[in-house]
């Protein structure tokens, strides 16, 4: 099964704590909140410096995608965010706090429960690249910088897809990020 998240349709929503604004492509449980997700892939748009919002429990990737970068002061310790298209793991619930380089940047997010297992894994590719699902598993897909297609859909600069079954190719003109993904029973459904 393949469900297309078309960029037109994600709504801005503010921060946790009201520093930015997301829009989020996807959650499992789909309509999970902020507070109840197993996993959550969002776009973030960053035009301020300021602290980044704690998410109790939770680990994430953060890949600039858009902009010159940032410098992250997380639990103390500075990173140095200035390539694009470089996932970078950290702790989302450890105090984070960013300073932008040169301007806003728009990061592409994947959070997740920590003991998720297997942990979602974010890479970012270019050109042909087949993949296979196995039961449990999905994969969303989202086109960066130039028109990408998978299983017959072509998504343009930031449309998804999300994949929940079977294999596929993906054809990416430019950078496309893919995210493998476990979806496990909803917490009510365990």
């Amino acid at each position: 099964m393949i469900r297309l998240l078309p960029a037109a349709g994600r709504t801005a929503v503010a921060w946790k704590n009201g520093g930015g604004v997301t829009r989020e492509i996807a959650a499992w449980p789909q309509g999970a909140g902020m507070d109840d997700f197993v996993w959550r892939v969002s776009l973030a748009e960053v035009g301020a410096d300021g602290p980044f919002s704690a998410f109790a429990e939770v680990d994430r990737t953060l890949t600039v995608v858009e902009g010159a970068g940032m410098d992250l002061t997380v639990d103390g310790k500075r990173q140095i965010l200035d390539t694009r298209l470089v996932p970078r793991d950290f702790p989302g619930d450890v105090p984070t706090d960013c300073r932008l380089l040169d301007g806003p940047v728009v990061n592409f997010n994947v959070m997740w429960r920590r003991g998720l297992e297997p942990a979602p894994a974010v890479a970012v590719v270019r050109g042909r690249v087949p993949f296979a699902l196995r039961p449990g598993t999905a994969m969303l897909v989202l086109a960066l910088d130039a028109p990408a297609e998978v299983s017959g859909l072509r998504l343009e600069p930031y449309d998804a897809a999300l994949l929940t079954d079977g294999g596929t190719v993906l054809h990416a003109a430019g950078s496309a990020a893919v995210v493998r993904l476990t979806t496990p029973p909803a917490p009510d459904e365990a």
